[in-house]
């Protein structure tokens, strides 16, 4: 990032043709840079008003809504400016070239939520929930988005920092002040107390997949042999026509991919080549890549055609997937060697609909999102990949401060794996030194937010 001190200006919402464009203007020189642009009445604090913005020979470049927001009650807490202008790429690249020639620099990709960061207007789990929001394929991950935006993480997080600040402070006023008559508990009340900020972290951990699922959606693959369904049923499971679908085997060639929204959980769908031995290079191709697809799935509909004798292709599934066979054309009737196969099976018809709610619930119910006992939407807060580093350094400290413990080390062993796991949980909210980390958590922002 350039200098924080820089007045920054953007294009705020997304590029294309719309009815409206935002622009922003942050930074200490925003009030000046606006007055110089705009003509039109002065503009009261969080008030619009409508005028012009002119060129620097007073050529009108739009009629425009102008709000001023004073720092520090503003979105960076700096001096901040919005500007509402007609939607369209070209009078907006006019307006943000003119504030540029007024004084301003081109904002980075998430500069202005950083100084929001940065003044104190967010912690680090908040500004990154921001993208989390934007971002959202499902209202559940919407949800979770917000639960963070509003402090909820970091409010988890802080709860365990100043839990771990009341042991770290009791281990070394005895390490500093012996001559104090300070209680230097005993080891179990100490392992008692860091055992409970263990627990409620590991709590946390747990919910790492729940926030990688909601971010990226679960891999699911649809494969099986050539003219079962796999595209029919994607496109049942998408309601409209994706794939082609054919009654000539091989039509599909390639994987399609796309994202439904299951009960709130995001589903990367991943129909695949048809299975099959083949002299056709391109063919080869296209299984070589569901070979690829499977490997990395974390849910996989194995496609049969019910009306057929069972074929079972040698299919090397993950250990940690979840592994359905999904018997389509079950309308036409089942073939009777399916009886004496074992093992759980659904039944489908893709033509009429028969078994889709089964298949749909056993999905849900399968990937066991929520944990036991627990529905997705109960979800309040998940972690993402960040967090989850943090949280496994400071709780392999937390397991070398108990091990000192156990042990009757000095005082100063434990005191320093303490200050370590602390130093991790500052990570987390930005509670730390970590200019090292701010580029790549910003660094994942749209330029103008």
């Amino acid at each position: 990032m350039a200098s924080p001190r820089d007045t920054i200006a953007a294009i705020a919402t997304a590029p294309g043709q719309g009815a409206l464009a935002v622009l922003r203007l942050s930074g200490a020189q925003a009030f000046a840079i606006a007055e110089e642009v705009f003509h039109g009445p002065e503009a009261p604090a969080r008030t619009q008003v409508f005028g012009r913005i002119t060129a620097t020979d007073g050529a009108a470049i739009d009629e425009v809504l102008l709000s001023r927001f004073p720092g520090p009650r503003s979105y960076t807490g700096e001096d901040l400016v919005e500007i509402s202008c007609h939607g369209g790429r070209l009078v907006s690249r006019a307006i943000l070239d003119r504030l540029l020639e007024a004084g301003a620099r081109a904002a980075e990709g998430g500069e202005f939520t950083q100084r929001a960061f940065l003044n104190g207007k967010l912690d680090l789990t908040q500004a990154e929930a921001v993208m989390d929001v934007i971002s959202a394929q499902t209202d559940l991950a919407l949800r979770c988005a917000q639960r963070q935006l509003q402090g909820r993480l970091g409010e988890r997080i802080e709860s365990l920092r100043q839990a771990l600040i009341a042991v770290i402070a009791h281990v070394e006023a005895y390490i500093d002040f012996p001559d104090e008559d300070i209680d230097p508990e005993t080891g179990e009340h100490l392992r008692t107390r860091i055992g409970a900020v263990v627990r409620d972290l590991d709590e946390l951990r747990a919910t790492a997949r729940q926030g990688r699922i909601l971010r990226e959606g679960v891999a699911t693959v649809i494969c099986g042999a050539p003219n079962v369904g796999k595209s029919s049923l994607l496109n049942v499971l998408l309601g409209f026509d994706r794939a082609i679908v054919s009654e000539i085997a091989g039509t599909t060639r390639d994987t399609i991919e796309e994202v439904i929204n299951l009960d709130g959980i995001p589903l990367r769908l991943i129909d695949t080549a048809g299975l099959r031995e083949s002299g056709d290079h391109i063919e080869r191709e296209g299984m070589a890549r569901t070979g690829k697809s499977i490997e990395e799935a974390e849910l996989i509909l194995e496609v049969f055609d019910a009306h057929e004798a069972p074929a079972f292709s040698e299919l090397v599934i993950p250990p940690s997937a979840l592994h359905l066979r999904v018997l389509n054309k079950a309308d036409l009737g089942m073939h009777p060697d399916w009886r004496g196969i074992e093992g759980p099976r659904l039944a489908i018809s893709c033509r009429n609909g028969t078994g889709m709610p089964e298949l749909k619930t056993a999905m849900v119910d399968g990937l066991a999102l929520g944990g036991k006992g627990q529905s997705s939407a109960e979800w309040n807060v998940t972690i993402n990949a960040r967090h989850l580093q943090a949280l496994t350094a400071a709780r392999e400290h937390l397991e070398g401060a108990l091990t000192q413990l156990e042990a009757d080390a000095p005082p100063e062993l434990s005191a320093a794996d303490l200050r370590s796991a602390l130093h991790h949980f500052g990570e987390i909210v930005g509670k730390t030194d970590i200019e090292e980390i701010l580029d790549v958590v910003f660094g994942t922002f749209c330029i103008g937010k």
